[in-house]
């Protein structure tokens, strides 16, 4: 059945309609108002799939793919116009051209937490770059999946775009396929299986994961700025955010005080968040047990009641956890903010560097010291100083992980990039043709060529 659906995507590209500039720009358009159109329909699916208020679903998902489809919309004819380069000496008279060419169909697998955001972008990517495109949505967020069906029907033909539900097992039969790109964002283990399918068939592949990323607060930083938007960043989709910060490196002068901050800010932010019906809901019951197991006689400062009826769990500060705790171990993926103090910046660096690179990280100062310190000695996939998360919300900016945190980039350019090829094209000349390079060679040609 798959295979079906692959040889029809298949049979436009060859086409060459896709690649057609204002074929693309009108889809684009088209797709810009459908979402317009459907916006409250948009909504409603993320409140039921995740309970994400109104303006959260606006701010964080829509508007995201919002400003990436305007981006897109603005650069797309310069992106895919052909790039003069300069040639060489060796090669005159000639000259080169970079001739930018989709990949042909490719497959886009999206994860829960964004469910909306995470699955229109890449699409926007492919479809400005002139691909096909196959869309498994996230089964694990039925409500936006359905939605998101309805809207690859509604606006594309179905040979060019096409969504295909299911769980588990239609993820598996698709990775099977030989595809010409795949675009995975989810976790870092099941990252591997994609990288592992896609090899099969030398299919190249971009990979969004995930990871601990920290989020540093030192001495010099505006302790009540820094904790509302440490808290903000942290509970948006309560916790379920790849780049949200999974811990926090605080300096022991000011440790404390930090944690007063944003205790405050819980309260102030969300008051008693269980009780609020715009505090988001964990995805599911089995990872709302793994968040409960996280704390697990830890130092605890918990802000209201996790309540498993509703699925909302209650944010939670664990002060000092030891390095090898299970909350340390893997990515927390929920509201929980374990602090650790520090003394020096070279114990940060220490503490960073014995996980895996991190996806996002984050660095609260009012000294360019000690920004530039952790710049230079940190690697990272991307992040902001003295914010968290808004660096994914900028088109301008690429996008994506490094290591174990991902593979590639995404968003305006880079986004176009992932899902092109880029052709390097000698043009030479007919008039002129230098013997130098022919048999028999002699001596005095080596010499011209070495000096060259």
């Amino acid at each position: 059945m798959h295979e079906k659906t692959l040889k029809r995507q298949q049979d436009l590209f060859i086409s060459g309609r896709t690649k057609n500039i204002d074929l693309r720009i009108n889809y684009l358009k088209k797709l810009r108002m459908w979402i317009k159109d459907n916006t409250w329909s948009i909504m409603a699916a993320l409140r039921t799939d995740l309970n994400k208020p109104p303006f959260e679903a606006q701010a964080t998902e829509i508007g995201v793919v919002l400003d990436e489809l305007a981006y897109a919309l603005r650069h797309i004819r310069s992106w895919a116009r052909p790039r003069h380069v300069l040639s060489s000496i060796k090669n005159f008279p000639s000259h080169g051209r970079v001739y930018p060419e989709p990949y042909g169909v490719a497959l886009l697998i999206s994860p829960w937490n964004y469910p909306f955001m995470l699955t229109v972008s890449p699409l926007i990517s492919a479809v400005a770059a002139g691909n096909c495109a196959i869309v498994k949505p996230s089964e694990m967020a039925p409500a936006t999946s359905a939605l998101i069906a309805k809207m690859c029907d509604e606006v594309f033909h179905p040979a060019h775009v096409t969504a295909i539900e299911g769980g588990r097992e239609v993820s598996q039969a698709l990775l099977e396929l030989p595809f010409d790109k795949i675009f995975y964002t989810g976790g870092t283990e099941v990252g591997r299986v994609v990288m592992e399918a896609a090899a099969k068939n030398l299919t190249p592949i971009t990979l969004e994961l995930g990871g601990k990323s920290p989020c540093i607060v030192d001495q010099s930083a505006n302790l009540k700025l820094a904790a509302k938007r440490i808290i903000w960043g942290k509970l948006i989709n309560a916790g379920q955010t790849c780049v949200a910060p999974d811990y926090i490196l605080a300096h022991e002068s000011i440790k404390d005080r930090l944690i007063k901050e944003m205790e405050g800010e819980f309260r102030k932010q969300y008051k008693d968040p269980c009780q609020n019906t715009n505090y988001p809901k964990i995805i599911n019951k089995r990872h709302f047990n793994r968040l409960n197991s996280l704390i697990d006689g830890e130092n605890i400062i918990q802000i209201g009641s996790s309540d498993p009826a509703t699925m909302q769990f209650a944010p939670t500060i664990i002060d000092g956890p030891d390095l090898d705790s299970p909350v340390m171990g893997e990515e927390i993926f929920g509201p929980i903010l374990p602090v650790i103090p520090f003394s020096m910046p070279a114990d940060v660096v220490k503490i960073i560097r014995a996980n895996p690179k991190p996806l996002a990280l984050y660095v609260f100062t009012s000294r360019k010291a000690v920004e530039k310190y952790y710049l230079r000695h940190l690697s990272f996939g991307g992040g902001c100083i003295n914010d968290t998360v808004v660096h994914l919300s900028v088109p301008r900016l690429p996008f994506g992980g490094v290591g174990p945190s991902g593979m590639g980039s995404c968003h305006g350019k880079a986004g176009f990039d992932a899902f092109t090829h880029y052709r390097s094209v000698l043009h030479k000349s007919r008039l002129v043709d230098i013997p130098l390079r022919y048999p028999p060679y002699k001596d005095w040609a080596l010499k011209l060529l070495q000096k060259l």
